[in-house]
């Protein structure tokens, strides 16, 4: 099965992804964004768009390496990553939905105060990137489309994780990390995500 966490940038979707893989047995992680970075790295400067979304290979890459993970590996394939087009997003969820792959979907969002003080707390201001996507995204995922929807203000990242694998029908290994420890590896996820634009 497939577990599609999106929400806008600050929502908790990295920290949810790496979170439910440390407690669901054979997960893996699969980040969209790492073709993105491929594609734009190879095109002539004439050819580079503004986002990568926008690259039709993008999303077949995607789809197909989402695919063969679903096909070829026993456990669940967590997949974070923002998508606010529908026409992008049924190429890719509505594509594996239909040849027969579960893809359980959950857009976490927030208000955008809530989201600038989570991207504030990884070092990005109003003039990044990603807060300039704020109210695109919150528009786009809005939309039934993009339902499940999970009101992540004053949730923490246990009990978003927790939602999600409830919504998902998973169990969960306990997490028998120290708070300390707890801190530590969320931070070092949170630090090696961060995104300076794409």
């Amino acid at each position: 099965m497939i577990i599609w966490i999106n929400g806008a940038f600050g929502a908790g979707k990295t920290t949810a992804a790496y979170e439910l893989r440390r407690r669901l047995a054979g997960s893996l992680v699969f980040d969209p964004e790492e073709a993105g970075f491929y594609i734009r790295a190879r095109l002539p400067k004439p050819l580079r768009g503004s986002d990568f979304q926008d690259y039709p290979m993008w999303r077949s890459i995607n789809r197909d390496m989402l695919a063969y993970l679903a096909a070829k590996h026993d456990g669940p394939i967590i997949v974070p990553m923002t998508v606010v087009n529908e026409d992008y997003m049924n190429e890719m969820v509505g594509a594996l939905r239909g040849s027969g792959i579960r893809v359980d979907h959950y857009a976490l969002t927030a208000s955008r105060e809530t989201l600038m003080r989570r991207l504030r707390s990884r070092w990005e201001g109003e003039r990044s990137w990603a807060a300039m996507q704020i109210d695109r995204c919150l528009d786009g995922l809005s939309k039934p489309a993009f339902e499940v929807h999970i009101q992540t203000d004053g949730m923490n990242a246990d009990q978003v994780v927790d939602r999600i694998a409830e919504l998902s029908g998973l169990a969960l290994a306990p997490d028998r990390r120290s708070p300390i420890k707890r801190a530590w590896d969320r931070l070092r996820t949170k630090a090696g995500h961060i995104r300076l634009g794409r």
